[in-house]
């Protein structure tokens, strides 16, 4: 290559002697005794340490700024001070000629690029391309090529053919808010970007496509959280035809286990089959639809057992205790678990224990000391057991009850495998749910589902011999280590079952017909049974890369407001586009009288 016969990663001793070019950044110069100076060479693949010993090389070095770009043409040979923290540390190179090919004129940078992840995250964003450069931090963008690479070779190797699906389409109420694309063309109208490429896929297995995937780009306006990023995620969207929920199985236990082993920090990942839990076993069992399996700590109903105890927040509520063996907290530790969790859950935690003399103490102990062998016998506690209590409506003790589950297992090593990979599909989800500000009978999950029951059940629902919050479908979410991956479902591919679903919300054929005009007719032309998911790379790079934030596997995130500050998105447009668009920008009157 013209700027460079090895990369700064390449020479080893046994290259000493040889002439070589590096290019890359000036990383660091390092002045000595006036007459000597040492520059840390770095590219995308590591650094080699420089030494300018010429006094116009020794010129040209501190004349210029770090991060400069340049080319250096020089002998290598071993250094007297090797430094084993660096792959190249027994050799250096000594220049006779120094090219610089792209000045850095900023004497000041904003942050040490080594040290970038500990600066301000807005800052980071904002001279993101400065970020990239720190090796920490572009090795997480590299894992995310290499896993991507890997989840497509498993799915070639599947027989699944990758298909691009449109960007600009049409919108539809698929649970978040749409992004929305004025069309110049059609004045008042818009496209929607896909929040995912629900409709296609399954337009694809109608048209007699057998298997189809692909790295599918996602757009949702809704808000940012630690694993989801606002505005744009991609997914490893997937669909089989003539597949049942066990077939979607098989294919991602087959294809993620190996990658996770392979490029997760940790070597240990679940094998075929995972562990499958019904949803209300999972709220009822963990406290939440996605258990983290590493922690081996469940929850226990004990209302019938303390909710008479005369504690008064136990007082005709559902009462929940997890139990803690071995427990040795503190009471600053126990106080922090307890204030963590009402964060968390917005709800209260409470506790006692049972010491080594096998007394009941702290927390609400006073409360329980008439049913103390009771409560003993019945939860089976051992001397130096923990039990952490929640209460509520059934929900509120569930959740606060799954938030004490997942602090109790960070607190206590012995109960948390850390260095593995849990996966757990969790299945058979409600098909309906009462709308928490329409009081109504709703969709739960995904109104493409076919329900457990087909249409017999629905009818029976209909009919009133079946109450409609108690039919299941064929839903499924996969979960791996507390963090749900994705959600899936066998499609209801049959207009009748299809027309009887949506009649159960209020929606008859017509607002089928309307809403899903082509899903509804490429079913009435024959459709066959087919069923589908889509993992989250973003949230699976996160995972092996062990990131509690998903912006540090994403080459160019959004921050938490969905602003993109490094290139000034979302952003004004002139007058005459919004004219190309028919568009006109309503006045704000209430800022206008502030």
């Amino acid at each position: 290559m013209q700027y460079r016969t090895h990369h700064c990663n390449e020479l080893r001793l046994a290259d000493a002697g040889k002439k070589v070019r590096l290019s890359g950044w000036a990383e660091n110069i390092r002045e000595v005794g006036g007459n000597l100076a040492f520059v840390v060479l770095r590219d995308f693949y590591g650094s080699t340490q420089l030494v300018a010993e010429d006094e116009k090389i020794l010129k040209t070095f501190l004349d210029m700024n770090k991060e400069t770009v340049i080319s250096v043409t020089g002998t290598v040979r071993e250094r007297s001070s090797k430094n084993p923290k660096m792959d190249t540390g027994d050799i250096e190179v000594v220049p006779d000629s120094v090219e610089i090919l792209g000045k850095c004129r900023y004497n000041a940078l904003p942050f040490q690029i080594q040290r970038s992840r500990e600066a301000d995250e807005s800052l980071r964003l904002k001279y993101r391309y400065l970020d990239l450069r720190n090796p920490a931090v572009k090795q997480n963008i590299v894992l995310r090529c290499n896993v991507v690479s890997a989840l497509r070779q498993a799915m070639n190797a599947h027989h699944f053919l990758e298909i691009t699906t449109p960007i600009l389409t049409a919108s539809s109420p698929e649970g978040a808010r749409d992004y929305l694309v004025p069309a110049r063309k059609h004045p008042g109208m818009f496209y929607a970007l896909p929040q995912a490429p629900q409709q296609f896929k399954q337009l694809l297995m109608t048209s007699g496509f057998d298997r189809y995937f692909q790295i599918a780009p996602c757009f949702r306006d809704e808000d940012a959280r630690g694993d989801r990023s606002p505005g744009e995620f991609y997914q490893l969207d997937m669909e089989m035809a003539f597949a049942s929920q066990e077939d979607v199985f098989a294919v991602l236990e087959d294809v993620l286990p190996p990658i996770f082993a392979e490029y997760g920090l940790y070597n240990r990942a679940s094998e075929a089959p995972f562990r499958r839990i019904p949803y209300l076993e999972a709220m009822e069992t963990y406290g939440s639809d996605k258990p983290d399996l590493r922690i081996d700590l469940t929850a226990e109903d004990v209302t019938d057992l303390l909710g008479d105890c005369g504690f008064g927040p136990f007082l005709n509520q559902r009462v929940k205790a997890v139990r803690v063996t071995n427990f040795t907290a503190t009471r600053k530790q126990i106080d922090k678990l307890c204030a963590d969790t009402e964060v968390v859950s917005g709800n209260k935690a409470y506790w006692f224990r049972l010491d080594e003399q096998g007394e009941l103490t702290g927390g609400i102990a006073k409360f329980l000391q008439e049913r103390k062998e009771r409560i003993a016998q019945t939860l089976d506690l051992k001397p130096g057991t923990f039990v952490a209590l929640s209460c509520g409506s059934l929900g509120a003790a569930q959740k606060t009850a799954g938030v004490l589950i997942k602090k109790l297992g960070e607190l206590c090593p012995d109960h948390m495998d850390r260095e593995k990979y849990e996966f757990c599909w969790i299945v058979d989800f409600p098909m309906y749910e009462i709308g928490e500000e329409s009081g109504q009978l709703e969709f739960c999950h995904n109104p493409f589902s076919m329900p457990n029951g087909g249409l017999e059940i629905l009818e029976k629902a209909e009919r009133g011999e079946v109450d409609p919050l108690d039919i299941t479908a064929f839903q499924y979410d996969l979960v791996c280590n507390g963090v749900e991956l994705s959600s899936g479902a066998v499609r209801n591919h049959d207009p009748e079952i299809m027309i009887k679903a949506f009649e159960m919300v209020r929606l008859g054929e017509e607002d089928v017909k309307a809403k899903f005009p082509a899903m509804y007719n490429a079913f009435c032309y024959g459709a066959p049974p087919h069923a589908g998911i889509a993992p989250g790379v973003d949230r699976m790079v996160m995972l092996l890369a062990g990131e509690e934030s998903i912006r540090e596997v994403i080459a160019f995130p959004m921050n938490k407001n969905a602003q993109d500050i490094m290139m000034g998105a979302p952003g004004r447009v002139e007058d005459r586009q919004l004219e190309e668009l028919h568009i006109r920008i309503a006045e704000d009157t209430e800022s206008d009288k502030l």
